[in-house]
């Protein structure tokens, strides 16, 4: 199965050089993402992690929540291997125009580190900052051989289980009530246990972006592997991730929600992001190269946007969900999927018809200036977006 890339010249991130399946996921899991970003948006932190402490009313709350343990949380373990798969391809390609690709990268996410706090002052779930600081090690591994980077990266990964593991133990030796973690209020924890759950959140963050540069480089990201690979790769991930997700739902509920499980209840679901995010990768790669319909346009266009989209869902999420239904007591997880809704039409048609008339999203335009510290070009031709889409769609393998 041949990788479906817009051929092109190879300046920096040019249209006409783009891997259609990188925007697809990216498109996708940036839209998968705002359906727990929401409920953060809404409720707080704890309720993110615990169905009980927030917004669970009725039954069709419970089962929205239990659906985004289950379903919805690897969107960020997906989001994860693109931003790595998107640092090596960065590198590879400001390395083969004589650029000097590593400098180039580490300035580029000192920018974006920039771009994270901002946002983190906005809204304290911010990941840009993680990928930011990540990204220095990732550069500093990026010659490792494919497997070694995988296998380094699910290492990696793996270490958050005894962060986990570790972080419970001083919860119930210390009894902390780990307020705005499991549950609500503004009562500080133990240093330790912050200091443990953020290690463990950027360790994470790390292992996926480590996998996603070395599955790039491997072709599978990109689409170039065998369509059998994908069909199994999608088998066995859904396979084995939803038991480990419901494993860690069945496990928090059997305790009644208890602080006692707070970190080890997570850890089947941790268990499960790798291979559910490859499933889920791998069902959208074989999709891509399916006959292009609207859908998948569109879809593109919010990953070509991903960026400028993350950045908007938050200035939306905020305004709405915090500030103006902040304290509605009526507002909850089905009231916030509405919301989730109605962003995900809004951003699906803002994000082709702005690519229709402008290159790269305001926020992307923005960040390319900035790193390149020239002006880019940002009006697209006359020809739409769409005409170029079926012309690219008409000559690919």
């Amino acid at each position: 199965m041949a990788a479906h890339v817009h051929t092109g010249d190879l300046g920096p991130v040019q249209e006409a050089g783009r891997i259609t399946s990188l925007d697809l996921i990216r498109g996708a899991a940036v839209l998968g993402i705002l359906l727990m970003n929401a409920v953060y948006f809404q409720f707080g932190g704890a309720p993110y992690f615990n169905l009980s402490a927030g917004g669970s009313e009725t039954w069709l709350d419970w089962s929205v929540g239990i659906f985004g343990e289950v379903f919805v949380e690897k969107f960020m373990g997906l989001f994860s291997l693109l931003f790595g798969a998107g640092m090596v391809l960065f590198i590879d390609r400001a390395t083969e125009r004589g650029r000097r690709g590593v400098l180039l990268s580490l300035w580029r996410n000192a920018l974006l580190l920039i771009i994270g706090i901002l946002h983190f002052l906005l809204w304290e779930g911010d990941v840009l900052t993680v990928y930011a600081v990540a990204s220095a090690v990732l550069i500093a591994l990026r010659k490792l051989r494919n497997r070694a980077l995988i296998s380094v990266g699910v290492a990696v990964f793996a270490l958050s289980v005894p962060c986990a593991l570790l972080a419970q133990y001083v919860a119930d030796a210390t009894g902390s009530p780990l307020h705005g973690l499991w549950t609500q209020g503004e009562t500080p924890n133990d240093g330790v246990i912050d200091l443990l759950f953020l290690l463990g959140y950027f360790l994470r963050a790390l292992g996926m972006m480590l996998i996603g540069a070395g599955l790039f480089r491997a072709g599978f990201i990109s689409g170039g592997s065998p369509a059998k690979t994908y069909k199994m790769t999608a088998i066995i991930g859904i396979a084995v991730g939803i038991p480990l997700a419901a494993a860690g739902v069945i496990m928090v509920a059997l305790h009644d929600y208890s602080f006692e499980v707070a970190f080890t209840g997570q850890i089947p679901n941790t268990l499960g992001t790798i291979p559910f995010a490859l499933g889920y990768m791998s069902l959208i790669i074989l999709w891509d190269h399916r006959a292009d319909d609207w859908l998948k346009r569109r879809l593109r266009a919010v990953g070509r946007m991903a960026l400028t989209n993350y950045l908007t869902q938050t200035v939306l999420g905020v305004l709405v969900l915090t500030l103006l239904l902040g304290d509605v007591e009526f507002v909850n997880r089905s009231a916030v999927l509405a919301f989730v809704v109605a962003v995900w039409a809004l951003q699906v048609w803002w994000s082709e018809a702005w690519l229709s008339r402008f290159r790269f999203g305001p926020a992307e335009w923005l960040w390319r200036v900035a790193t390149y510290r020239r002006g880019q070009p940002l009006r697209r031709p006359r020809r739409s977006y769409s005409a170029a889409s079926a012309q690219d769609a008409a000559g690919r393998d």
